[in-house]
């Protein structure tokens, strides 16, 4: 039984994801915090194996609490469930030690996954969060376009730059013109561009062609 503290100062939000929880077969929420404070003195008390952190609450916020829990009980493992995704919030958090990062928009059985998948010992992040940490990472230059596309829609773009045609594009991969045309539209949305000349220009202008 995985055992849970949920830390969030609506109550009727405690409420519903604790009555969902509770419903699970292996989980259960012993605890509920309408406050930071009251967490941190809950987490320590009754060492949970789950912590779910609301971030913004009255007399101590999460982020606050997160802190305080990791400095007296590094093992701890907190799960930020909250409604913003602002870089204040997200990287203050996990720095302070939270493993995982959830929307409160996440469906209640997604809540359920990332505590089962925390416990372990996963990290899990809604996508939008590990953009973000992947952009930090990059120096905060964000993707670029081009990064998206799959290497047949590379190979399909580095064709298109050298003014090959459709029907040549799919004689020379061995592939359906249905495929091609596929793969053409799938690029011109990936680089947000219009039509191939604007897609070519692109693949110059970033020196996609060799």
């Amino acid at each position: 039984m995985i055992n849970v503290l949920f830390a969030d100062d609506h109550e009727m939000v405690r409420i519903g994801v604790s009555a969902y929880l509770s419903g699970q077969p292996d989980i259960e929420v012993i605890a509920e915090a309408s406050d930071g404070g009251e967490a941190v003195d809950l987490a320590l008390e009754l060492k949970p194996d789950i912590i779910l952190m609301d971030l913004v609450m009255k007399e101590m916020d999460g982020i606050e609490a997160t802190e305080k829990i990791i400095a007296q009980w590094p093992e701890a493992k907190i799960i930020i469930v909250t409604s913003f995704l602002d870089d204040e919030k997200v990287y203050p958090a996990l720095e302070a030690g939270a493993v995982s990062y959830m929307l409160k928009t996440s469906k209640a059985s997604e809540i359920a996954k990332a505590i089962r998948s925390t416990h372990q010992g996963q990290s899990i992040l809604e996508p939008e969060v590990a953009g973000k940490i992947m952009t930090k990472m990059r120096g905060g230059q964000p993707e670029l376009l081009h990064e998206q596309l799959t290497d047949r829609e590379m190979e399909v773009l580095l064709f298109i730059a050298e003014g090959k045609t459709n029907q040549e594009i799919a004689e020379t991969l061995f592939i359906a013109l249905k495929t091609v045309k596929v793969h053409v539209s799938n690029i011109l949305g990936k680089l947000q561009v219009q039509d191939r000349t604007q897609a070519a220009i692109y693949a110059y202008k970033h020196d996609l062609v060799k």
